[in-house]
């Protein structure tokens, strides 16, 4: 079943978003400089519709919490002015455990409000990583708002998933690696879920290299956002719990992707499925279905890079069951 857009009032317009300028990134590099990895970059082919296809694998999923997020969880937290003791974060699995890793590493408590969709898997992560965890309502949003007043009667930071500035820029430092480690200015593939990572490539990248952002067909967030000329709430649904991410794009991102002109790529959850176990297959690496989805758009041949092009492929977490391999 296709997402479908759900009416959103004026009151919950918001004004412009704040723009995530290069130096910040610059500055959450350093900031993160012996924090986390700088991940290696794999140059091989995979397997296309019409034969094999050159690629630049970037395996971010070899991060800290084998997610990307940790970037901009550290970051979030080395640059806030105020700090407490205490951080709530609203997640439906990779921010969680991000925000837990960081705060366990600063030596802060965090408190993480997921939906009741949350895989198992990611939520025994953040246990693992000293987070409270706490259930609430039935989608990411409903997690959103309780982390927020949670937040405040604890008086605690309350870091946003994916839409907030120093979480952009800390996944932004995955670009200015990629301009290190790639010569030229290929494309770059990447997963939208809320538009935390693409946002960060476009900040760090500006119009350097296009950016290309890849969505399941079931959570267009980002097309239905360009589509309307604003961030909306899409509904969703999907057999595979690990592709029910955001719903509806940041404002930062769609910002960004905006004027970037970033296209938004859909492909389908069963190519995305492939793509995972084609990696498993043929390399013996074990992603996310997300993590996967930037790969499936080159595989099913959403995505077709120029002739000579070696197009950057983005593979993005990791936290999975090994079982559904």
């Amino acid at each position: 079943m296709s997402a479908r857009e759900v009416p959103v009032s004026e009151s919950a317009e918001r004004a412009q978003p704040p723009r995530i300028l290069r130096t910040e990134v610059r500055a959450a590099r350093r900031r993160l400089t012996g924090r986390v990895r700088k991940t290696p970059v794999f140059h091989t082919s995979v397997d296309g519709p019409d034969g094999p296809v050159p690629v630049s694998l970037k395996l971010e999923f070899l991060q800290h919490g084998g997610t990307f997020k940790v970037r901009g969880a550290l970051n979030a937290l080395l640059s806030t002015r105020e700090q407490t003791g205490h951080v709530v974060v609203a997640s439906g699995g990779n921010a969680g455990i991000a925000v837990a890793l960081a705060a366990a590493q600063l030596g802060r408590d965090c408190t993480v409000v997921v939906p009741e969709s949350a895989p198992h898997t990611k939520v025994a992560a953040m246990w693992a990583h000293g987070a409270e965890v706490l259930w609430h309502g039935t989608s990411y949003a409903e997690a959103q708002q309780r982390a927020v007043s949670l937040a405040a009667e604890r008086g605690a930071e309350h870091l946003h998933a994916y839409d907030m500035p120093a979480v952009v820029a800390g996944a932004g430092v995955i670009g200015l690696e990629l301009e290190e480690q790639v010569r030229g200015r290929p494309p770059v593939l990447a997963a939208i879920g809320g538009g935390g990572l693409i946002a960060g490539l476009g900040a760090a990248l500006g119009r350097r290299r296009q950016i290309v952002g890849v969505e399941s067909e079931h959570t267009p967030a980002l097309s239905a956002a360009l589509a309307a000329g604003r961030p909306v709430d899409i509904t969703a649904q999907s057999a595979a719990t690990e592709l029910l991410c955001a719903t509806r794009v940041g404002d930062i991102a769609f910002d960004i992707a905006q004027r970037h002109r970033m296209p938004a790529l859909s492909v389908a959850d069963d190519a995305i499925s492939a793509a995972r176990e084609y990696l498993w297959r043929e390399f013996r690496v074990v992603v996310e279905l997300e993590g996967a989805a930037a790969l499936a758009a080159v595989q099913s041949g959403v995505y077709t890079p120029e002739p000579g092009v070696r197009p950057i492929v983005v593979l993005c977490g990791a936290n999975t069951e090994l079982p559904v391999v």
